[in-house]
């Protein structure tokens, strides 16, 4: 006997392709046999881990038989002093893609319309999708979310809005400004998400802190995480923060453990070392540089970005280019699906890693 067990799946579920993460280098290496591979392809803190976190990973390496404090009860408090929320504000994610589809879940149905903008982070549309609700995708303004636009997308079914500031892949961001104008146009009962994964690395006096509009947005949920300036991606620890009603809902629907304990242990860590912080903040903004006009020497163009990596245009179809890098030995990220045919993310790495990638592309381009 036999079963279709395709036809068993949800309509949306059905229609979805799995998220597929940049390449490791484990599987450049098998499949091409080189060796001294540039991953600059995930985003990923090219530091490694703080010195506080090994400490921390090793002390509750112990404890591993157990399972973890699922409240994640002391992380919460160093959370509380570190950004003067409450406890019961927060919901703590396997990553914030975790606390992302958790927000789905809990709140949107089938009947339901999710708003976000083209060229946006993958995981909207996915999670959208796997929950049978409407994709509404506003086009973009400059490569960036056009927040007038998704206003006027706002309708009577309208149930959620993902904003990514930073936004992922394009590095493009908002004003405190414009986002503010742009939330009191929201009705009370649409959920806007705030998804803030890269915000630490961003240095501008206008670019808004979303932590500090909840008290003022009861329908705000900011979400990030510790994968990225906090160099924690291996572990998935991420969070959301909001009013405690929806903090409750998420918690609801959250798996009990899905926080492990070295990822506890970790995150209570590194939010304790501002020179970890700092130092992942300085590196970024050396290499941004040093990519920026390696791109330039080479006649390519990219879209601005404070985030830790960037969308180069290398005046072509992308595809084959990407193909050409990896048996350079340089990993980077093809942004086809998010109809940038054309460009290539890099994420920044050491200053040697973004030299070789350099060299890579002169090699590659011809140039």
């Amino acid at each position: 006997m036999s079963c279709d067990f395709f036809s068993l799946a949800t309509p949306g579920v059905r229609g979805l392709h799995p998220y597929v993460p940049g390449k490791p280098v484990e599987e450049l290496e098998r499949e091409l046999g080189i060796r001294n591979i540039v991953k600059l392809a995930s985003n990923e803190n090219p530091l490694g881990p703080s010195p506080a976190v090994v400490e921390a990973i090793a002390g509750a390496a112990s404890d591993s038989t157990r399972y973890p404090d699922g409240s994640g009860f002391r992380l919460k408090q160093v959370m509380s002093e570190r950004f003067g929320l409450e406890s019961a504000q927060i919901t703590l994610g396997n990553g914030s893609n975790d606390v992302l589809e958790l927000i789905a879940r809990a709140l949107v149905t089938t009947a339901d319309e999710v708003i976000f903008s083209q060229h946006a982070f993958a995981v909207y549309p996915i999670v959208t999708q796997a929950v049978g609700a409407t994709a509404v995708v506003t086009p973009a303004r400059e490569w960036g979310h056009d927040l007038e636009a998704m206003a006027a997308a706002i309708s009577a079914r309208t149930k959620l809005v993902f904003i990514a500031n930073p936004n992922n892949p394009t590095g493009t961001w908002l004003s405190r400004e414009a986002l503010v104008a742009f939330l009191g146009k929201v009705p009370a009962h649409v959920v806007v998400v705030l998804d803030e994964a890269y915000t630490e690395y961003v240095d501008n006096e206008a670019f808004p802190n979303g932590l500090s509009l909840l008290a003022e947005y009861p329908n705000l949920i900011v979400t990030r995480t510790f994968s990225k300036a906090y160099g924690l991606a291996g572990l998935r620890i991420g969070y959301a923060a909001s009013n405690p009603q929806l903090a409750d809902l998420l918690n609801r629907v959250r798996q009990p453990f899905n926080a492990n304990c070295l990822a506890l242990a970790a995150a209570e860590a590194v939010l304790q070392d501002a020179g970890y912080l700092a130092r992942s903040v300085s590196v970024n903004s050396a290499g941004m540089t040093q990519l920026e006009a390696g791109f330039a020497s080479l006649g390519l163009s990219w879209i601005r970005s404070v985030g830790n990596f960037i969308a180069v245009d290398v005046g072509r179809e992308a595809g084959p280019v990407y193909q050409a890098l990896l048996h350079a030995g340089v990993i980077v990220r093809p942004v086809g699906n998010y109809e940038m045919p054309r460009h290539l993310r890099v994420s920044i790495g050491l200053e040697a890693e973004n030299e070789a990638c350099l060299a890579a592309f002169k090699q590659v381009l011809g140039r």
